[in-house]
Order: structure tokens, then sequence, then C-alpha cells
């Protein structure tokens, strides 16, 4: 029997009494999973429980690169309540991983790894997984899964990134980024530029490290797949499990009500999915299979590294002639993400000549994938911490010369702007600010022991839709009811939702209630690239659009036109109405590819993204190098906010990152076997609380004409522009041009 979980965003529970109808869009709305993640009520991936539960460990490789010549599993399989021992000798055998087909459908596209996980006895990165334990409890799992010995064959493994850098290719792009992109004779002006700076800069690798690691909770019903996971994605990852499993995609249910936290980290199908699902058809019962931290570093991919080279030449009064940038980022070779760092220095400002390339180095390493803001986050550190550069070169104030290369179209595309309001954006955060009290030379300001610095950069991350199936029901109790299989992860997304639905029906907030994260609900998106709200949205209005017209023909045929909605269905004695947008029929899933195609066409059409201008001031010690962040603005161009409440929350999250991303976040691999040695936090070293300031966040809340609602998605574009803007501060503090990521204590002294 499907069933719907809906342990959250019941009507009535957690809402805002003064909410009015028809304001709820706007308005500081409390999140509707709130309370049961207070209360505990909340059931993660790890925490269902199922009779006859057992638990998983997986056994990592201790090579880069090679073949396994054997296995030892004797000793594992003799500790008291081991079921199974599975490695490629005796695992389940599955179908390989299939290309992505735009067309067909976009699930295979989301396997972080190419790798036929327990299929095979290649091993391509140091950490792979290479066996699984099955036991009757986590205790004995975790004591059998380091008994389990290999041997193997090692071949020479590409693990250097300083040595591999010289072997990078040119990046093919895709249907969305072009691998370089050229305007002019960027060389050229380079040549004879009357000012210019030329310069490199390098960011580590970074990891995932999200409150909930990784895990999965799998059982099989004959040929029935139920998977609770810690997914952002669970319409891909159950077509891509259907595939890899041999079983129709109908058979297969992945349920996702609460992650815990995914930034990218979660978007991919990793290792545990997979081998959670093989284990559970091995042992014929219910399988938990949750990550450590290490395991997670080890099994699911993180931020490449970068290294990159930047040119920007200008004429004495501050106008760009041309910009260069020549980047290198790796990917695995079994797999990995082309992180498109350029994109900032494609889109941000005007130049007659531009050239810009992305190339990869490809390693034998754990394929990198997606984080926060991939590729903007790095790409916004190089173009903003060079512009700084140049200002001080040109004796020019760092906001006046963004302002001087203000372009009028997308600088590589030429395409019009659907909005762009950066200039507001800077103007009305240096007045918040108080920019105009700096003191622009470097270490003249000071507080006692204290150097005292001030930084700005410039905010961007692309507008993107993709398509969402939506069920909307309007009962004659007044109340409605929001179907659809996208992710909550704690940015409140169906809190916003709900607000949207109210508003478009013309009924109390209260009443709505929404249901997600389940792929047995119409099909959602993946929530990454700050897409979800819009997407969804886009949805949503047209099904209430939909109810709307049904509702007011209804009404006119029983005589209760201009009373509420559920006056009109008890006259007609109707218990409910409903209105879709898509179907999971063959013919269905045809329909909204063809509305994904026509949705990102017309979009193509402009240029859109969220911007902003961030400010920090910073403290250093002048006789320990110390770096403490004393104050902090985010003013954001961000579209039509529809929750001032979440929305503050995630910009500043997103500022909290780009934090650690400045100060102290790296991901440690060691260049003789590829190993990573920054794996689990105590050797990976995240922000805490006493490392924040306070963070004061505001947006212009000007609604982009093009998008629905106004929105604009937000999540990301707060972690850009942010590394730049602390090392901006360090130089203006300490006279020290800090170019390589993390600013270390050792880079202030």
């Amino acid at each position: 029997m499907t069933t719907h979980a809906n342990p959250h965003g019941e009507p009535g529970s957690n809402t805002d009494a003064s909410v009015p109808v028809g304001g709820a869009v706007g308005r500081p709305v409390d999140r509707r999973d709130g309370h049961a993640k207070v209360t505990g009520t909340a059931l993660f991936s790890a925490e269902h429980r199922y009779p006859n539960l057992t638990y998983a460990t997986m056994v990592h490789a201790t090579i880069a690169r090679g073949t396994i010549t054997g296995i030892d599993t004797a000793a594992a399989a003799a500790v008291p309540g081991v079921l199974a021992v599975l490695t490629h000798l005796n695992a389940p055998r599955i179908r390989p991983v299939r290309k992505a087909n735009i067309i067909r459908d976009l699930g295979p596209s989301i396997s972080g790894t190419a790798v036929d996980y327990l299929n095979t006895d290649q091993v391509f990165w140091d950490g792979q997984p290479i066996a699984v334990v099955i036991a009757e409890n986590s205790a004995a799992a975790n004591e059998a899964a380091p008994l389990v010995t290999m041997t193997y064959r090692e071949v020479p493994a590409r693990v250097d990134f300083a040595v591999e850098q010289k072997n990078a290719t040119v990046a093919k792009g895709d249907l969305t980024f072009a691998g370089v992109a050229k305007k002019g004779d960027a060389d050229a002006a380079l040549a004879t530029a009357e000012v210019s700076v030329d310069l490199h800069y390098t960011t580590p690798g970074l990891q995932h490290n999200a409150i909930e690691p990784h895990a999965t909770t799998a059982t099989w019903d004959g040929d029935h797949l139920t998977v609770h996971d810690t997914t952002q994605s669970t319409d891909q990852t159950h077509k891509y499990l259907a595939w890899r499993f041999g079983v129709p995609a109908s058979h297969v249910r992945v349920r996702a009500e609460f992650v815990g936290g995914a930034f990218g980290g979660k978007f991919a199908v990793w290792p545990g999915t997979v081998i959670a699902a093989m284990a559970a058809k091995a042992v014929g019962r219910p399988v938990r299979l949750a990550l450590s931290r290490k395991a997670v570093s080890w099994s699911a991919g993180g931020r490449t590294a970068s290294s990159n080279r930047i040119a920007l030449c200008a004429t004495r009064d501050g106008q760009l002639t041309a910009l260069i940038q020549d980047s290198i980022t790796r990917t695995g070779s079994v797999g990995g993400l082309l992180e498109a760092t350029s994109s900032p220095a494609r889109h941000l400002y005007g130049a007659d000549n531009m050239l810009t390339r992305q190339n990869l180095a490809e390693m034998d390493l754990l394929p990198n994938t997606s984080l926060r803001a991939p590729g903007e986050a790095i790409g916004s550190f190089v173009l903003e911490s060079a512009m700084d550069e140049l200002a001080y070169e040109l004796a020019m104030d760092p906001i006046a010369l963004r302002m001087r290369n203000e372009p009028k179209t997308d600088p590589t595309g030429g395409k019009k702007f659907s909005q762009r309001m950066l200039r507001e954006a800077f103007q009305t955060g240096a007045e918040r600010f108080g920019w105009a009290n700096r003191d622009p030379r470097p270490r003249s300001m000071r507080d006692g022991e204290w150097l005292v610095g001030m930084g700005t950069a410039a905010a961007y991350h692309p507008a993107v839709r993709l398509t969402a199936d939506v069920k909307v029901r309007l009962s004659d109790d007044g109340t409605a009811l929001v179907q659809c299989s996208f992710h909550e992860m704690g940015m409140g997304a169906a809190t916003v939702q709900a607000q949207i639905t109210a508003d478009a029906l013309g009924i109390g907030y209260e009443k709505v209630r929404v249901e997600y994260g389940d792929t047995a609900l119409p099909p959602g998106p993946m929530a990454g690239n700050s897409n979800q709200t819009a997407t969804v949205a886009t949805s949503v209005l047209a099904a209430c659009a939909e109810l709307t017209r049904k509702v007011t023909a209804l009404a006119r045929r029983t005589g209760t036109t201009g009373q509420e909605p559920a006056t009109t269905l008890r006259a007609a004695h109707i218990p409910f109405l409903e209105a879709s947008v898509g179907s999971t029929t063959r013919l269905g899933a045809l329909r909204s590819q063809g509305r994904f195609l026509t949705t990102f066409l017309k979009d193509q059409r402009w240029s859109k993204a969220a911007r902003g201008a961030q400010f920090c001031e910073i403290r250093v010690n002048a006789d320990t190098g110390e770096l403490r962040i004393s104050r902090w603005l985010g003013m954001f161009d961000v579209g039509h906010v529809i929750n001032p409440k979440t929305a503050a929350s995630q910009l500043r999250g997103s500022i909290v990152m780009g934090i650690g991303m400045a100060l102290s976040e790296q991901t440690l691999i060691d260049p003789r076997n590829g190993r990573t040695m920054s794996a689990g936090l105590d050797s990976y070293y995240l922000p805490v609380h006493a490392d924040i300031p306070p963070i004061d966040v505001a947006w212009l809340n000007e609604p982009d004409k093009t998008m629905p609602l106004g929105i604009i998605g937000l999540g990301e574009v707060g972690v850009t522009g942010v590394a730049a803007a602390i090392a901006n501060a360090v130089f203006h503090a300490t006279g020290r041009r800090v170019r390589d990521l993390p600013i270390s204590l050792d880079k202030t002294l």
C-alpha cells in the first residue's frame, strides 16, 4: 500500500496566525518543519525502523589505482552477529552506469562515479568502497569491517594536483557552459595595456560536512525497492536505482522527507546508496548503512582544488580593456564535475576583449562534485581579488572601479539582463556599512593592537529553472494540499510553497498542507543550482490558476460567485477539486521534457542571475597575526523575497560557508598516495560560532519580471564574493596580499 508520509506541514501546525488571507507572500513566516525537528519527531534516513533491520559498514581501498588480487573475509565473518561480507566475488550483479540522455531522462547523469561498486576488481581511488559487512547490529559491523583484508597489484597513480596541472586539457563544456569563451583579442590588449595586473590564485579542495552525514535505509519487497536516502534529487535517484537494479521505475520508491543539509554533496548517487540496496538484496532483509565522517570524505566527492591565472587590463581612468582567466581544476578518471570557475569573469564586468579557458586535469582521486555555488565560489575569489589589486594599481576606490565597468548587456553573450541592480546593491550597501569611513591606505587603520581592514567584493550566481510536476487539491473544508517530490533540507522550501499557494488560491496560509520528499508524489526538481523555489512555484501557480478557473465556473453554476471556494464546493456537493501539472505516464514524461526544453530555451533569451555586494571588516593582531572578522554586511539583488525569515537564514548560512572557505577549510591529500588526510572533523576545520561576527543581510526586493513572482534563487549567491572580501580586507589591514586559500595564520604574519 502506498502512503504519503507527512510528519510536517500539517494545517495549523507551527504557523503564524497573523498572516491575513492574500498576504502570505513576503511575510517572515516560521518554517513548517521547525516543530518536528526541535521536538525530535522528524525522522531522517538513518532513523526509519523496519522489522529484522540489519546494519552495514563499508570497507575502503587503501591504494589509489590497481587491481584487487586477494580477499580474506574469514576473520570478519567470524565476528558474532555478522550475516554476510560482500565483495566483488559474491555481491549481487547489477547493471553498469549508463550515460546521461537529456531527452530520455537525467537519472543516470547523477551517478557520482562510473564505478560498478562491488562488481569489479578495479580500484580507482584511495578510499573506494570495495566490500561491505552486514550484521545484526552496528557494533558488529563496525568491528568486522577492519578485519577484511585485501591484496592489490598497484599501478602508478596520478594523485598530485601540482604535478598533473601540466597535463590539463581544455574542457569540452556542456549545454550551458563552454570550455572557452572569447571576445576580441585579449592577449594583444594585455601587451599594450596602460595599466595591468597579471596574477595567480589557488584554492584547495573542500569537503562536505553536512550536519547529517550520508545514510541509506533500504528494503526489498520482491522486486520493489524502498530507499530512505539523504538525497537532494529523489526523482533522479529513483530512476538511477531502477536502471542499476533492472526493475521498472515504478517499483522504486525513494523517500527523503527530512535531509540535514546537503549543499551539493547529496545530489549525486554515491556508493553508499547503491551498496545499501545491494546488501538488502543479498541478505533478504532491510539494511541501514550510515556513513561515518571519514567514510563520507572517502566515498562522496567534494569541491576540486583550482589553479587560476587572471590578467586585467585597464585605461588610467579604470575602464577595463581586457580580461583573461585560465583555470585548471581536477576531475576523476571515473567521473567528476566541470567547475565553472570563470563564470563570474564572463558575466560581471564589461571589457572589449575577453578570454577565459576551463582546463581539466584528470586524476586518480575520488571524483569531485558540486559544493554550494560550484564554480562561482572559486571564480568570485579570483576575479574579485584581482579587481581589488587593479584598484590599488589605479589608486581608485574598489567600488568605483566596479561601477566604472558596469556592462549594459551581458559581457560575453550580449544578452539583455532580465534584471541587474548590482550598482544599487553597492551604493546601498556602502552607505549602510560605512564604507566612506575607510582610509584606503594599507595598514592605516588601527584599534590598539589590532590592525583594522575593510574589504568588499561582488557576489554572483546564475538563476536557473527546471521543471516540476505538481498536484494541488482544494477541499470543501477550505483546506488545500500541495504534492510534489521536491526537497526540504533546512531552507524552508515547504513553507514558501505554502505561502505561494495560499495567496494564489485566496485562502489562509494555515489551511495549506504540503507533501514532499517522496517519489510516490509527482516528480520534483533536484534541489541544486538555486532552482527549486522558482521551479516549483512555476508549476504551483499554474495548478492554482487551473483550480481557480474550475472554481469560478462552478460558482457560476451554483450561484456562489464571490464567496469562498469551500462554499462553492459544498454547494455543488463536491468534496474536492484537483489540478495537476505533468503526469508520470510515458506521454506525461515526454511532455515534462518538452516543458523543460521550452522553459530552458525561453530563459536563455536573458542573462539571469542573483547578484550582491559583500562588505567585511576584520581585525588582525599586529603581533600574532590572529585574524578576527568583526562586522559583515551582504546586500543582495535577489528578486522578490517570498519569506524574509528563511531568506535571511539562507544568506547568512552561505556567508558562513564562505568564511570557512576563506579562513580554515581545505582537503589535504597526500601527494604520494592520494589518501585524504583530512577525513573527519578532527582534521578538517570548519568555522564555529566564535569565528562568526554579527552578519547583517539585506536585499533590494525588486522582482525579476521574467521569473514567477519575480523570484531569483538565493541559496548560493551568499557564498560568492565572501573569500575575496576577506582577502581584500586582509590586504587593507596588513599590506599583505593573500592569493592562496585558506588565509592561515602564517599568511597574515
